[in-house]
C-alpha cells in the first residue's frame, strides 16, 4: 500500500494489516481541516496540560482543543454508526444517554430542579492529561445567548458560574476545575442545551457520585 510517507489519511494511524485500499464511509466526506487533523501521527500530538487547558478556556480559544488523531477516527466511526443506527446523533444522546423525552421541557428556571440537569462524561474527550475529567453539564433548559454576539448573556453566565460553583466548588479547589460553553460552530449536539466542566484529578468517588456511576462511551467501544 505503499510507503508511510505516501499513506492516504485513512490508513494513518491504522495497522498494517487492518488499512484498507478504500476509504472509509465514515471517513469519506471530512473537511480539510479534520482531514489535516486525521493525518497526523499520534506520537506527534502534543497532550494538552491542565495549565494549558486552563488559558485556553481562560482566552475563549476553544477551537484549540483537539483529539488525538486515533481517537478522532474513532469518534468519526462511532458517530457514523448512531446515525445509521437511531437516526441522528441527537436522537441517540437524548434518548439513550439521557433518558429524556423529546420535547424537552424543564419542571422550572434555569437549576432550579435537578432534574432538569444531567452531569455525564464527555463522551469522546479531547487529547489532555488523563488526570483531567471531562464532563458535560446537560441541561432541559436554554441557556440564553445574545442574539448579536452569541456569547451567552450575563444572566446566564451568572447562573451557570452559581451552578459551578455549589456543585464542584464546593468539592474542588477552584484551580482545579474550569467550565466553558462551546461556540455553536463547535457543537457535535445543538438540539439539547450543555456546557462543560473540566476538573483537574478530582477524587474519583466524586465524579461517580455526580454522574450516577456514568461511563463515557469511548470506554465501552
Amino acid at each position: 500500500m505503499g510507503s508511510v510517507d505516501s499513506l492516504p489519511y485513512w490508513q494513518i494511524n491504522v495497522p498494517e494489516n487492518d488499512r484498507t485500499e478504500e476509504c472509509p464511509e465514515f471517513l469519506a466526506s471530512l473537511s480539510d481541516k479534520d482531514i489535516e487533523q486525521i493525518s497526523s501521527w499520534d506520537s506527534e500530538y502534543h497532550i494538552a496540560t491542565w495549565p494549558e487547558v486552563q488559558n485556553i478556556v481562560a482566552e475563549n480559544r476553544l477551537g484549540d482543543f483537539r483529539r488525538i488523531p486515533s481517537e478522532l477516527r474513532r469518534y468519526f466511526e462511532y458517530n457514523w454508526k448512531l446515525k445509521r443506527d437511531h437516526g441522528s446523533v441527537m436522537d441517540f444522546v437524548l434518548f439513550k444517554r439521557l433518558g429524556w423525552e423529546a420535547p424537552v421541557t424543564p419542571r422550572g428556571r434555569p437549576f432550579e430542579f435537578e432534574d432538569d440537569v444531567k452531569i455525564l462524561w464527555n463522551d469522546w474527550p479531547y487529547g489532555i492529561d488523563e488526570r483531567i475529567v471531562h464532563l458535560v453539564v446537560w441541561t432541559k433548559f436554554d441557556l440564553a445567548e445574545d442574539p448579536v454576539t452569541t456569547d451567552l448573556t450575563d444572566e446566564a453566565r451568572a447562573e451557570i458560574e452559581q451552578y459551578v460553583q455549589k456543585t464542584f466548588g464546593s468539592r474542588v479547589p477552584k484551580d482545579r476545575y474550569v467550565w466553558f460553553k462551546n461556540w455553536r460552530s463547535l457543537k457535535s449536539v445543538h438540539a439539547v442545551e450543555h456546557f462543560h466542566v473540566m476538573l483537574f484529578n478530582p477524587d474519583p468517588k466524586f465524579i461517580d457520585e455526580i454522574t450516577n456511576g456514568d461511563v463515557p462511551l469511548c470506554r465501552k467501544v
